[in-house]
């Protein structure tokens, strides 16, 4: 039976972090030189991450939920605990969930999050008395972590707009600030940040490359088709694309480059892909796992375009040593909505500007 306590306290709220609390944990302690296919038995995974506790602060939509089942399922074979919380199952449900943390958060040496800007994480923060934080990555949301951090501004998420803070904000603020500080290196306390999007850490926080070593031990290589994938966005339900230039800009580059498949993103709205399917016949594919993991483990096609996000740093690493290329289209500024942050243009050309000086990528118009 595995003990109670633990070492290292994961948080997670996405299935992209939870893959990257794997990635996290195989770069640090690689299993059985780098091949966890090849263990000998479930003791073996068990030991290796015995002091390894992995809690999911389960979300609300389907599809998340979905993903993190099966990603909890990969991380229990594995060897680590994972302990499933239902965190926002009402009113009264994230005072259980704290209160059902806080000893384990008391006795951890190191916690390790995914979301810096989440109110659930932050509220966390402020009971452990971990000296070790590590932030993995979260994609491009880790970039805009890293920037603010380092120019002492409050952790604010960069497609919300405009800067006054509302009532809410206000009422938090104390913790927000309290999480912040505990996300600054001090003596005594250090930060690392885990991460394939290029970031500048401030000094005295570490930076150490994701380079999505467990993934490519653990899948493929994938089988390569003739076709063209689409990597599809929620822009549009985040607010910043207006929708109908989206589905133009997808049915222009579905024609010029013979797209056949779109992977759907996890927090696409139904009714939207149903309007793109009719629209442009394209296949609409709701992966059950991230799509560094799908694209792995195959069949993929030899071309991917994807608008700017996470996957243009995140696919080349995780495709490394196959033929797949990727292909990026840029957000033209007349796409945006009246509710996008005036930072919107400036981040996202960001993305896609230092995917193409990481990784050679070549820009593609709609």
């Amino acid at each position: 039976m595995p003990r109670d306590t633990s070492a290292t306290i994961a948080f997670v709220e996405s299935p992209v972090q939870l893959l990257n609390v794997l990635e996290w944990a195989h770069s640090t302690r690689p299993l059985l030189n780098g091949v966890p296919a090849q263990r000998s038995g479930p003791q073996d995974a068990a030991a290796a991450h015995d002091d390894l506790t992995v809690v999911v602060l389960s979300p609300t939509d389907p599809m998340s939920r979905g993903q993190l089942r099966r990603m909890a399922e990969l991380a229990r074979e594995e060897g680590m605990r994972v302990r499933w919380e239902e965190a926002r199952g009402g009113p009264t449900a994230p005072l259980r969930t704290i209160g059902g943390l806080s000893s384990l958060l008391r006795r951890a040496d190191r916690i390790v999050i995914g979301d810096p800007f989440s109110r659930y994480v932050q509220l966390l923060l402020t009971v452990a008395r971990a000296r070790d934080l590590v932030v993995v990555d979260d994609g491009t949301a880790t970039m805009e972590f890293v920037a603010q951090l380092g120019s002492g501004e409050r952790l604010v998420r960069w497609h919300r707009r405009g800067s006054r803070a509302g009532a809410r904000d206000v009422l938090f603020a104390p913790f927000a600030a309290s999480a912040r500080r505990r996300l600054t290196p001090s003596r005594g306390r250090t930060v690392e940040v885990f991460s394939a999007m290029p970031v500048e850490a401030p000094e005295a926080v570490t930076v150490t490359p994701n380079t999505f070593g467990w993934t490519r031990a653990r899948f493929g290589p994938p089988r390569i088709t003739k076709g063209a994938d689409m990597v599809g966005t929620s822009l549009v339900e985040t607010g910043v694309v207006d929708p109908d230039r989206y589905l133009e800009a997808v049915a222009a580059l579905a024609r010029t480059h013979g797209v056949t498949r779109y992977f759907a993103h996890r927090r696409e709205s139904p009714e939207k892909l149903r309007t793109l399917h009719v629209r442009t016949g394209l296949e609409i594919v709701r992966p059950d796992l991230p799509l560094e993991l799908i694209a792995r483990r195959g069949p993929v096609g030899r071309t991917i375009l994807s608008f700017p996000s996470t996957v243009v740093h995140t696919l080349p690493p995780a495709l490394a040593g196959t033929d797949v290329r990727l292909l990026v289209c840029d957000i033209d500024p007349r796409w945006l909505t009246d509710k996008a942050s005036p930072r919107a243009q400036g981040f996202l050309a960001d993305v896609t500007g230092s995917a193409r000086d990481a990784h050679g990528l070549r820009m593609v118009a709609a």
